[in-house]
C-alpha cells in the first residue's frame, strides 16, 4: 500500500493525457473523496460539474489548459452556502473548493490517474457556457485522465523551498 506521502510526492500536474475513456466506477471514487472533503463549520458549499463528451469543446472556449484530457471536473462553490468567519466577513467558498480540489487530485493519483490544476480559464465564459446558476463561483478545473506514455513532470516539480524558508 502506498503511503500519504510516497501518494503526494508522486503526484504531479499532467500536460499530457492519453485520450481512453476514464471509468465510471473511477470518476464515482474521484467524486466521493470531494464529497468527504473537510470544509469549513461543514457546510459543504463545494459544486462539481463532471464535463465529458461533447461538452469538452465548451472547455476548450474557456482555456487552452484541457491538455486533451477526456474529462474535466470542475470545482465550483455556491456563495450562500459558504461560512462566513464572523470577524469581518469573509467567506470559506475559495478555500473549500481548493481543500475539495486536492481531495479530487489526490484519489486520481491513488488510482492511476492524472490531473492538472487549472485556474488558467475564463471564469464567467464558463458560467455563461455551462449554465452555471448566479451563486455558483467557478474556482478550478481539473482536466482527469490516464497520463499518455510520454507525460512527465515539468522541470520545477521537483524544486521545494527547505522547510526553514516556509516557516514563519
Amino acid at each position: 500500500m502506498t503511503s500519504f506521502f510516497e501518494l503526494a510526492a508522486s503526484r504531479y500536474s499532467v500536460r499530457r493525457f492519453d485520450p481512453r475513456n476514464i471509468e465510471p466506477e473511477k470518476i464515482a471514487q474521484i467524486l466521493e473523496a470531494g464529497r468527504i472533503a473537510p470544509t469549513a463549520h461543514n457546510d459543504q458549499p463545494q459544486r462539481i460539474k463532471v464535463i465529458t463528451g461533447e461538452d469538452l469543446a465548451k472547455v476548450d472556449e474557456c482555456t487552452s489548459c484541457r491538455f486533451k484530457a477526456p474529462a474535466v471536473l470542475l470545482v465550483c462553490y455556491d456563495r450562500n452556502a459558504c461560512w462566513k468567519r464572523p470577524f469581518d466577513g469573509a467567506n470559506s467558498g475559495e478555500v473549500d473548493a481548493s481543500i475539495v480540489a486536492t481531495h479530487l487530485m489526490l484519489a486520481a493519483q491513488d488510482l492511476g490517474l492524472g490531473t492538472c490544476w487549472v485556474m488558467y480559464f475564463d471564469p464567467a465564459k464558463t458560467s455563461e457556457l455551462f449554465s452555471l446558476a448566479e451563486d455558483i463561483v467557478p474556482v478550478a478545473m481539473l482536466p482527469v485522465g490516464y497520463p499518455s506514455e510520454d507525460a512527465a513532470p515539468s522541470k520545477l516539480h521537483g524544486s521545494r523551498f527547505e522547510l526553514d524558508r516556509i516557516l514563519i
